[in-house]
């Protein structure tokens, strides 16, 4: 049960809470999803030596520069190449698909990989809404029916009725133990992750604006339940690092220039780091996107230090799951072992 392992983050450090990996398998510029993939899993097996906790992949499609749309194959696949880190999602986008199904297939890696998948859920599409359409073939995506698919979700794997078998069983992941996680940018999750007394994550890479109010939402509203005995949450941060503080600030032009073809509907490969990004956006733009990406960190190893650590003081997250969109892979292993080896501090 994750409440035998909450932690409250008052007046902790970095080494007394986990750090895990959100990793969305960048494809860059000039390369393949197939050498995306391969990466994701040299990446996965790094961070399992350097003693991250888990390591979540994330749902989106129609996205050129992202080879994780099929979710649950690149979990089987990391999950077969590493040990004991956990893998999961972060997350299915449970409006695209049929419940059953999601509890199916995630019961089948649980059956392959025992004790190591986790099931985070978001009820946005992690698309367009003409992709969304062709994923569901039909109109409505709004999500609000989330809390309806959630339960039908949760009683396939454990059914409310002991007496009489039902009519559809999800065979299998019926009986079989795997965390479900809530995932949101906004207070619609936090609040019923809270009333269910589930974990909850928090998308603060992306939306930062937003971090604090949804936290306290989750914390206020949370019910203890058979899965948690108080909250635990997790927060995702975007944290590029390296051994020069230009040279952080230049990799992370890469991601810069990602959400920049993304507010201009012009999504694409990861770009290679560039000197100049004042010679990309307007003064417009550049204003919106660094809003955005308000909360990354990006610096040496020190700066990284002392940033995490305010982070972590601002939020009180119980766990933090780090994003890196670098174009240069080795660059990327990095990034995650300087962090790693700040939090063995």
């Amino acid at each position: 049960m994750l409440g035998t392992s909450y932690i409250n983050s008052y007046g902790k450090k970095l080494r007394d809470i986990p750090l895990s990996v959100l990793d969305l398998s960048p494809i860059i510029s000039g390369g393949t999803a197939a050498q995306s993939l391969m990466n994701t899993v040299d990446l996965a097996r790094h961070a399992e030596k350097m003693g991250y906790h888990r390591y979540w992949l994330a749902e989106h499609h129609n996205m050129p520069g992202i080879a994780s749309s099929a979710t649950s194959v690149v979990i089987g696949h990391v999950a077969s190449g590493t040990s004991t880190i956990r893998v999961g999602s972060g997350g299915i986008m449970l409006p695209n698909h049929a419940p059953l199904v999601i509890v199916e297939q995630f019961g089948t890696l649980e059956s392959l990989f025992p004790g190591r998948i986790d099931l985070g859920l978001g009820r946005a599409p992690g698309t367009d809404q003409l992709t969304a359409f062709a994923l569901r073939r039909e109109r409505r995506s709004d999500g609000q029916d989330f809390p309806e698919q959630l339960n039908e979700l949760r009683g396939y794997f454990n059914p409310i009725s002991k007496e009489e078998k039902p009519r559809v069983r999800a065979i299998p992941g019926e009986g079989l133990s795997v965390p479900v996680w809530l995932l949101g940018s906004s207070g619609f999750s936090a609040r019923l992750a809270g009333e269910l007394g589930l974990p909850f994550s928090f998308a603060s890479h992306f939306s930062p604006e937003n971090t604090l109010p949804a936290l306290d939402i989750y914390r206020r509203s949370f019910k203890p339940s058979d899965v948690l005995k108080e909250p635990y949450a997790m927060v995702g941060l975007n944290v590029i690092a390296a051994d020069i503080a230009d040279e952080a600030k230049r990799l992370a032009t890469s991601m810069q220039q990602q959400f920049l073809n993304l507010i201009r509907n012009n999504p694409g490969p990861l770009q290679p780091p560039v000197d100049d990004m004042d010679a990309l956006w307007t003064d417009y733009e550049k204003e919106i996107l660094l809003n955005q990406l308000s909360s990354s960190i990006i610096g040496d190893s020190d700066r990284i230090r002392k940033q995490l650590q305010s982070f972590l003081d601002k939020t009180q997250a119980n766990e933090i799951i780090i994003n890196a969109q670098i174009y240069d892979h080795q660059a990327r292993l990095r990034s995650y072992e300087i962090v790693s080896e700040i939090a063995a501090l």
